[in-house]
């Protein structure tokens, strides 16, 4: 039997994240994103709603993981990927790894809309209880 062991969600303007690109550039792109999500969203014709959909989705996460950016969490540790359908999955690896390893969260499921003005994610961690030991 599965249970919840967080919720997140967030929203951002897609201009902010269009800002940011348009400031930074590059720098701003290779810290928050990995290789393969900046090949998807560069790939798209809304590239920038595609950004801000993968930033709110990292922020979501990371609040249903109830860490922030803390416990040696970076961006980049965090990867939304897309199945063949289209469906977004997530991946995690070094700090958020860890993290969900240490509550035992068995599933991390993410939910991505956006429009030209904004773009919105949510999270659902989920673990898998264990039954009862028998006495």
């Amino acid at each position: 039997m599965a249970h919840i062991i967080g919720i997140g969600t967030d929203i951002i303007e897609c201009l902010r994240i269009g800002q940011m690109i348009e400031r930074h550039g590059e720098l701003f792109i290779n810290r928050v994103y990995t290789d393969h999500e900046i090949q998807y969203c560069q790939s798209r014709k809304q590239a920038i709603q595609h950004f801000a959909g993968r930033w709110a989705a990292k922020e979501a996460i990371l609040k249903a993981l109830g860490t922030g950016w803390r416990k040696g969490i970076s961006w980049r540790d965090v990867e939304v990927r897309n199945e063949p359908g289209g469906r977004p999955v997530v991946a995690l690896r070094g700090g958020a790894r860890d993290v969900v390893e240490q509550l035992g969260i068995a599933e991390m499921l993410i939910s991505i809309s956006h429009c030209r003005s904004h773009a919105t994610a949510y999270a659902l961690a989920q673990g898998i209880e264990k039954p009862a030991e028998e006495e």
